[in-house]
């Protein structure tokens, strides 16, 4: 559906919404059509590798929200949002999901400060009520926000999620018993480049995660390894191709950015069905992988 027919779902008195978790089954998402370009290097500030191809890049997302529709999942798609905001397709950024309602996000790059209206546009139009939002000076990125379990949440401070925004994030979440756990983020490559929580680690299970363990901080893996998680290391190669950023649509099955073989044969090995999809330009190029894309309205196990 498109931002001029999106319609709110009716399951009697059963919400369609929350789902505190990143691997039980994947029932609504939110996906956002690529936003128009301006035009010529636009795509440098936003930090991409090259120019954009519009016509390949609404391809593409056509393409892989078919591939979530085709694995059973109902998929809500708003915008496109208004022209120049390229960014606004990684949806999972702008808000993220609790068992009672949105929380509105203030994302650390500047480029991006609109995108949790648009996001608040759609849950109106839905019927999925805000609870919350980050407010100035604090951001917090959903890439930095990883729920540990159904009542715990990690969340890495970097240059996309500061003090502020966490402790904002702590109280308005420990109102609804959730705990939030900060981590520190490594430098990276520095400001300029993006480094989430996520960038590092995929949950793909309960308790197993795909992850690149070199930069991840000691005390989140340790936390986790202490919980009883267990881990698949990507190839080394294959972090800049996002073989770390691994969509979990539950039921062992999961969604990976093509070009990353290696990644995907060690998911199969595992016993996961493994779903590729084409992303050289809305993925590659703009250096967010299927978690990115997605923002998850409802993830339950049980049928609605």
């Amino acid at each position: 559906m498109t931002s001029g027919a999106i319609q709110r779902v009716d399951i009697g008195t059963t919400p369609f919404w929350g789902g505190q978790s990143m691997t039980t089954t994947l029932r609504t998402v939110m996906v956002r059509q690529p936003a128009p370009t301006v035009g010529g290097d636009e795509w440098q500030s936003f930090g991409y590798t090259r120019s954009i191809r519009q016509d390949a890049t609404v391809r593409e997302h056509r393409q892989f929200t078919q591939i979530l529709r085709d694995a059973g999942v109902d998929v809500i798609e708003a915008g496109p949002d208004p022209t120049g905001h390229l960014d606004a397709i990684f949806s999972y950024d702008p808000s993220i999901m609790t068992n009672a309602g949105a929380v509105l996000l203030r994302p650390g790059k500047e480029l991006r400060r609109d995108e949790p209206r648009f996001h608040r546009a759609t849950y109106e139009e839905l019927g999925i009520p805000v609870i919350g939002e980050i407010l100035a000076p604090g951001t917090v990125e959903g890439g930095d926000t990883l729920w540990i379990d159904d009542h715990t949440l990690a969340i890495g401070r970097g240059y996309r999620t500061n003090l502020e925004g966490i402790r904002q994030i702590k109280t308005l979440l420990s109102e609804h018993s959730v705990d939030v756990i900060p981590f520190d983020l490594p430098y990276g490559n520095g400001p300029a480049e993006c480094l989430h929580l996520m960038s590092m680690i995929s949950p793909v299970a309960e308790k197993t995660a795909v992850v690149y363990r070199s930069i991840m901080a000691v005390a989140f893996f340790e936390l986790l390894r202490e919980r009883g998680w267990s881990f698949i290391d990507i190839p080394h190669e294959e972090f800049d191709s996002m073989g770390c950023n691994v969509l979990s649509l539950g039921q062992n099955r999961v969604l990976i950015a093509n070009r990353n073989t290696g990644t995907a044969d060690l998911l199969r090995a595992a016993g996961f069905d493994v779903l590729e999809y084409e992303g050289d330009h809305i993925s590659h190029n703009r250096q967010g992988g299927p978690t990115c894309l997605t923002r998850p309205i409802l993830r339950r196990d049980d049928p609605i």
